[in-house]
């Protein structure tokens, strides 16, 4: 990936001007992540922070129960990690699936943005459409099905490519979807046995986004 790429990136993410984005380009740098790769581990301290450009990324944790807990999953367009300052993190933050990300240190970053008003506004434009992303989630769980929880979650894993590689486990499908093992199991064999979508050893295909969606309830 080379800077044309990071600017065209950054400028979406933000909705700034290329012209304004450009100041970025110093400070940020691109990372891969394969599926399963821990980004960074619960209790650790770190300047980073992370735009998420592909693929998705999970914050998990072990509750009371001794059970893994996932606390957020971050898709593409998403910004996560400390900010404005060094942190300690909270929980585990590892790839769903193979990922590509944008990477920086976090007061650079803040020094960059005081610069520059349209930095600014195109941070607070993200965060804003964050905070909404995140009541969405909150709905989900509170309102859909069990089933209607891991179609939702499906189709924010695969993302406009419709495509999952490899594909996910259905054991972190259900803990995405705060549901059993069991219950995610059967909601995509559903999918499998209609068509809808098609899985062996390598990916996951989602067929008829729409069909999905219909499901959800």
């Amino acid at each position: 990936m080379n800077e044309h790429e990071m600017e065209e990136a950054l400028s979406t993410v933000l909705r700034c001007p290329r012209e304004a984005v450009r100041d970025l380009l110093p400070i940020f740098s691109w990372k891969r992540l394969s599926a399963k790769q821990v980004l960074a581990s619960q209790g650790e301290i770190s300047r980073q922070c992370w735009i998420l450009i592909e693929g998705a990324v999970r914050a998990e944790t072990i509750g009371a129960n001794g059970q893994l807990q996932q606390l957020a999953q971050y898709g593409p367009g998403e910004f996560f990690g400390a900010y404005p300052e060094a942190t300690v993190h909270r929980a585990d933050i590892c790839a769903a699936s193979r990922s590509l990300l944008l990477c920086c240190d976090a007061p650079r970053l803040v020094a960059a943005v005081e610069r520059q008003v349209d930095l600014a506004a195109g941070m607070v434009r993200l965060l804003a459409r964050q905070l909404d992303r995140t009541l969405d989630r909150m709905v989900m769980r509170s309102t859909y099905s069990a089933a209607g929880r891991v179609y939702a979650e499906l189709l924010a894993l695969a993302g406009s490519a419709l495509t999952l590689t490899p594909p996910p486990r259905v054991t972190a499908l259900a803990l995405a979807a705060n549901t059993t093992r069991e219950t995610a199991s059967r909601a995509l064999a559903v999918l499998v046995r209609r068509g809808i979508v098609t899985r062996d050893d390598t990916s996951l295909v989602i067929h008829s986004p729409r069909m999905i969606e219909e499901l959800i309830c």
